[in-house]
């Protein structure tokens, strides 16, 4: 991946009047004039030996370190200095002095060579000098901008604290405002329960009274059924016709099994009927219900086995898109469904037991109710509005928490993202955040990492962010991400994807 990288420096070039050439040997620069003194013998630069001072430049090389022979090629490993009055001096390898190529453009460096060199430092100067002084203004404006980012981030910074501050003071009063709700929903949640207790009890007990009344009219059918001979009587053969109160389930109601259900009695009336309907209601058929069929057993459908194609393979699990991490941002697993309150129903459910609808609420129950379920509503809506003011502060301090530099010249990129485009992939940065990569023509994204911390040199940290702990690889670490932010304190455009160098660790790469 290439990105853009500007790299700004402001360089001063004075000229005072008409330059003064300082003599001194060939190929020595004016800040080692001190060391070649004419009529003095002269001391190689690494001490290693004295030598007189007409050996200098002879073309022989005495020295180990060449500095003998500043304007000659005779050392291997001398270097020749370029004064380029008007440019920039520079030094070259002394092995490239009289070799035919001009290297200086002040032609000093051809003495002897024959080669023909114009002297183009001149020019050159006028270049540099124009190029410097685009660059001197392309850094003025990142300098501006810069302070601007400054002054905003500070003010911003000052914004978000007051606001802080304010937001804990109102949370206090909507703490102490749900409170009070609160308390007023308990006091009218008392009277709505022990309304409901009433109201349930009272229709409990009608529908005991019901289901007495047709046990009673069950019973006397039960027995009008089994007085056979009519004479007001059910005996013990009469009972004894129906095999389905066999108390032993072995397929015959014997004489004594009757008796026992009878109490012993021979025979009983209807005022005394009423003891053996309890020993045989629950097993008791009666003649006037046909007896249902028995369920017929259907064989279990055949399983069928699945075609399986021989020529198509199954997918490899390879091809499966790894699962993004649930970065996110990750603080509240709150969802504004949780806080629906289903509404209140007059008209009471059906009863489970014997699917007869319950009798409405009375109006002072059903105003008991919808008193309490206002006050539900009221404390629930302060509640949410509770929460909701614990967020908005908890994020605000969360980004009051981060180091966004020296000057917090970097609070800008908070709460900002950036894409790349590449042949393959869309890469996307959102500094304090995460960076992700997606593939160009779909597919699912994955998470290079998140913020981790600034991670450059002892010197200046913010020149490296740190993003951790991204989607990890097949049986391998996970992936991170360095982001180098050097260029765009002085960039006119700070804030673009280019100015920042990614440097991916991706899976076998």
């Amino acid at each position: 991946m290439t990105c853009l990288h500007l790299l700004l420096t402001l360089v001063f070039a004075v000229s005072l009047g008409t330059p003064v050439e300082i003599q001194r040997p060939r190929g020595v620069p004016l800040t080692k004039k001190p060391f070649y003194e004419e009529n003095k013998p002269f001391t190689c630069l690494d001490g290693s030996r004295t030598i007189p001072f007409d050996r200098v430049n002879d073309d022989y090389c005495d020295c180990k370190d060449g500095s003998d022979e500043p304007g000659t090629a005779a050392c291997p490993n001398g270097s020749f200095h370029c004064t380029n009055a008007g440019y920039r001096p520079m030094f070259i390898p002394s092995s490239r002095i009289n070799d035919g190529i001009c290297d200086c453009c002040d032609t000093t460096d051809e003495y002897n060579s024959g080669a023909k060199c114009e002297n183009t430092c001149k020019e050159l100067g006028l270049k540099e000098r124009d190029v410097l002084q685009k660059m001197a203004e392309i850094t003025k404006e990142g300098f501006l901008l810069k302070q601007q980012l400054i002054e905003e981030a500070k003010k911003g910074r000052e914004e978000k604290q007051g606001k802080v501050t304010d937001m804990q003071e109102n949370k206090k009063q909507l703490e102490e405002k749900v409170e009070a709700l609160r308390t007023v929903k308990e006091t009218a949640e008392q009277p709505e329960k022990e309304a409901k207790e009433r109201h349930l009890k009272a229709w409990e007990e009608q529908k005991a009274a019901i289901r007495l009344e047709k046990d009673k009219a069950k019973m006397a059918e039960a027995f009008l059924e089994l007085d056979d001979n009519a004479d007001g009587f059910v005996s013990v053969s009469e009972l004894q016709s129906h095999a389905e109160l066999d108390p032993d389930a072995d397929g015959t109601l014997t004489e004594t099994e009757v008796q026992g259900l009878m109490g012993g009695a021979a025979q009983v009336d209807t005022s005394t009927f009423e003891s053996v309907w309890t020993n045989i209601k629950d097993k008791y058929h009666s003649e006037s219900q046909p007896e249902e069929p028995a369920p017929v057993e259907t064989p279990p459908e055949e399983v069928k086995e699945p075609v399986v194609d021989n020529d198509s393979e199954p997918f490899p699990e390879d091809d499966i898109s790894e699962e993004e991490d649930e970065d996110e941002d990750d603080e509240d697993d709150y969802h504004e469904d949780d806080d629906k309150v289903l509404p209140t129903v007059k008209t009471p459910e059906k009863s489970h037991e014997d699917g007869e609808a319950m009798l409405p609420y009375d109006p002072d129950t059903q105003t008991l109710i919808d008193a309490a379920q206002k006050a539900r509503d009221d404390f629930e809506d302060s509640e949410k509005a509770l929460r909701e003011m614990d967020d908005q502060i908890r994020n605000i301090e969360k980004e009051l928490s981060f180091d966004f530099g020296p000057d917090a010249e970097f609070t800008y990129l908070y709460s900002q993202c950036y894409e790349l485009t590449t042949s393959e992939y869309i890469y996307r940065l959102c500094p304090f955040n995460r960076v992700s990569q997606k593939p160009k023509y779909g597919g699912s994204e994955t998470n290079l990492g998140t913020w981790g911390s600034w991670s450059g040199p002892e010197n200046n940290k913010y020149l490296v962010m740190k993003y951790e702990h991204g989607t990890g690889c097949w049986q391998g670490p996970n992936r991170s991400t360095t982001v180098s932010t050097g260029s765009f304190i002085t960039s006119t455009v700070p804030f673009t994807l280019g100015v920042f160098l990614l440097s991916v660790s991706l899976c076998g790469r």
